[in-house]
């Protein structure tokens, strides 16, 4: 079966065979390889998801350590002057850690703090309850005038996000331009001068209540969302391939760490009771001379509950907690810059970790974009929902109070990492090695199948070649046997018997040469032998051969080469001119000019040229060099008259070569030229000064006793 399948094997066959050995191989080795990526790829997502569990868990520590700090304040760090030590037993006051400037804060963002008591009144520990004179607090005009724009500023905010209404009481400040003068603060350049604290209606109080109770209300969340640019979390346009594949691997397992770390953060916050005691100043007008008693301590119980997160618009935030004492609700909290609080509190911890370099983050509030991050050094939030593109690497909550801010992590381009650059190396080696390792084994296919119908064709024109001499000797023989033949024609049978038996001889010669040249086993042994000696054996054999074809040979010689010496081998020089000659009868059998001519002559001091010419159709231009290949009949081409093996020219070429020369064709017009060029033999300096005209001496090294045609280059295709 095999040998059918080889002996039929043709080029289409081969192509498809090829094809069909290189798909079933290369489909294999793309889905190996698309797999192994993927596994990369899953291991290298699940190894950037675990490090935004940890900078979650670390981002929600932080604030959780920050609002550790601010629960631990009591209900009197809100005012101004605080009691110090034991209020059971201290008599000494002293001023809040809130009332200083900057504001001192463990929470980043804030601008300072303020209280709303149960009369809806607002103040803030920037400022005492009485300024009448505020060199007894250590504050001078400058220091007041700075102290009462950031508590005008913080009222704002409230009033502007409607927690308390515009009208709502203040404490009172000092004029700094009449510093005995007192008047009431108010929101409004045109509030009414009150002498004393204001007092709020019923109404306000309640107003200022509700407002902070009505934060985390459906109004309050579409107000925020409808000025809000970036969008909405539902926007984002972002793949969940590896996202649901840990889904489903989390799903079989038990709660993830990180919402355990989560539920355990929320349980620390619960509400507390706390003893408080609150300096207040005496009635002015209850003691005579209105100096006021600092010295009035009230102590009491009050309820603390957990502090609270929302925001308020775009710009700010409000971090607030509720206080009870007798039965009413105090609001206590901070303003807080929403950029500042964003970039210190989140974006600065993404910055300074590994998944700022291969992922971006969204910040999001209650579903609504506030900041996006992106993986390069713009942290600009300018980019909208809907152009968020690419895979979901992570997202998770903060615990309360931040509970309602969400942190989303994308990828744009999940990298692989070491292994998967290996893997794609390996796939482009892999996969070079497959085409050229295939477009090797079609070309050595096709030259195979070449080669084969080459020797097929050389198989017919050998048997041909053979059988016409044979068949020729054997009639002349069998006649000369019966004796018919006349003593004249006897000696032209003879004459013919002769010239069928050398060009048998010539063939057989040829074919052997060239079964040792396939096995290596062809040896040249060159040696200097002298120019005159070697046209005198041409002409010897050469000119049976000539005449018989019809043809005239005309010798060209150059007198100056006549006594130089060739380093040939004399046995393949004669096989090479013969072949010549041989060739140039065959195709020129036809031309009007029936000349066969040779020139001797040297080209340079070391080489000499022997060109053989004929005047037939010539070689075409294509055919140039394609006939020195093996096998290759131009003369099928040329003429179907020619007869011929396609391994003369071929064998002269690697003969030549074997010998240090080399063979080229020119085509003339008409007619066709071989040029052989040989080495010749160098004359040594003294030989050449006596003029010695005898064996020419030889430089050192200049011969080269014998080689192997393995060591010649082969003649190119």
């Amino acid at each position: 079966m095999f040998k059918r399948t080889s002996h039929g094997l043709s080029p289409n066959r081969l192509r498809a065979y090829l094809a069909l050995l290189f798909v079933a191989l290369f489909v294999p080795s793309i889905v190996l390889i698309q797999q192994t990526r993927h596994q990369l790829k899953w291991e290298a997502f699940h190894q950037y998801r675990t490090l935004a569990d940890e900078l979650g868990l670390r981002i929600d520590a932080e604030l959780q350590r920050m609002i550790a700090a601010e629960e631990a304040r009591g209900y009197s760090d809100y005012q101004f002057v605080v009691l110090a030590g034991d209020p059971a037993t201290s008599n000494f006051v002293q001023r809040s850690s809130l009332s200083n400037l900057p504001v001192p804060s463990e929470l980043v963002g804030v601008l300072g703090y303020f209280q709303v008591d149960s009369a809806g009144t607002f103040s803030s520990p920037l400022l005492p309850a009485d300024l009448s004179d505020p060199s007894r607090w250590g504050l001078d005009t400058g220091q007041i005038k700075q102290r009462v724009t950031l508590r005008d500023s913080l009222f704002d905010v409230l009033v502007s996000h409607q927690l308390l209404p515009r009208e709502s009481p203040l404490q009172r400040r000092v004029d700094t331009r009449q510093p005995q003068h007192v008047e009431p603060l108010t929101s409004g350049p045109t509030a009414p001068a009150m002498t004393k604290r204001d007092e709020a209606t019923p109404n306000q109080a309640i107003a200022a209540q509700a407002a902070f109770d009505a934060l985390n209300s459906p109004a309050n969340q579409i107000q925020r969302t409808t000025s809000n640019r970036l969008g909405r979390v539902d926007d984002l346009r972002l793949a969940q391939n590896f996202q649901r594949a840990a889904a489903e691997q989390l799903a079989q397992s038990a709660a993830p760490p990180y919402e355990q770390q989560l539920k355990a953060n929320a349980q620390a916050h619960a509400k507390r009771t706390e003893q408080s005691a609150v300096v207040e100043a005496a009635d002015r007008n209850a003691q005579p001379g209105g100096a006021p008693n600092l010295r009035q301590v009230r102590i009491f119980e009050s309820e603390v509950d957990p502090f609270e997160f929302n925001l308020l618009g775009n710009t700010h935030g409000v971090l607030y907690r509720k206080v009870w004492r007798d039965g009413q609700r105090t609001i206590q909290g901070a303003i807080i810059d929403q950029k500042a609080f964003l970039d210190r509190a989140i974006i600065k911890a993404f910055r300074e970790t590994a998944l700022a370099q291969m992922s971006d983050l969204a910040v999001a509030y209650q579903h609504d974009i506030l900041r996006y991050a992106r993986s390069t050094a713009d942290d600009s939030d300018a980019a909208a929902a809907g152009e968020l593109q690419g895979e979901l690497l992570h997202q998770v909550r903060l615990s309360a109070p931040f509970g309602d801010f969400q942190l989303l992590w994308n990828i744009n381009r999940l990298p692989t990492g070491p292994g998967g650059q290996l893997m794609i190396w390996a796939g482009i080696v892999l996969l070079v090695i497959l085409v050229v390792g295939f477009a090797l084994i079609y070309r050595l296919g096709m030259k195979q199948i070449l080669l084969s119908k080459q020797q097929q064709d050389f198989v017919s024109a050998v048997s041909h070649e053979l059988n016409t001499p044979l068949t020729s000797i054997r009639m002349y023989a069998e006649m000369l046997e019966a004796g018919w033949p006349s003593e004249a024609k006897k000696r032209e049978y003879y004459r013919f018997i002769h010239s069928e038996s050398e060009r048998l001889a010539r063939l057989i010669s040829n074919v052997l040469q060239l079964a040792r040249l396939e096995r290596n086993e062809l040896r040249i042994e060159t040696k200097p032998v002298e120019v005159a000696s070697l046209i005198d054996m041409i002409r010897s054999r050469l000119a049976q051969q000539i005449e018989r074809a019809g043809f005239t040979g005309e010798y060209v010689l150059d007198p100056a080469s006549l006594q130089r010496e060739l380093l040939v081998d004399v046995d393949a020089f004669i096989q090479i001119v013969i072949n010549l000659v041989d060739n140039a009868l065959k195709f020129s059998a036809q031309s009007a000019r029936r000349v066969i001519e040779m020139r001797w002559r040297a080209r340079s001091e070391y080489q000499l040229e022997i060109s053989v010419r004929d005047y037939g159709p010539g070689v075409e231009t294509a055919e140039m060099q394609r006939v020195f290949k093996l096998f290759y009949r131009a003369g099928r081409e040329l003429t179907r008259a020619a007869p011929g093996t396609g391994i003369g020219l071929a064998l002269v070429r690697q003969l030549a070569r074997a010998m240090g020369g080399d063979v080229t064709l020119v085509n003339r017009k008409p007619g066709a030229e071989f040029q052989l060029l040989l080495p010749m033999a160098v004359r040594s300096s003294s030989t050449a000064a006596d003029g010695d005209t005898g064996t020419s001496g030889l430089a050192d090294g200049a011969l080269l006793s014998s080689r192997k045609c393995s060591e010649i280059a082969p003649a190119p295709e």
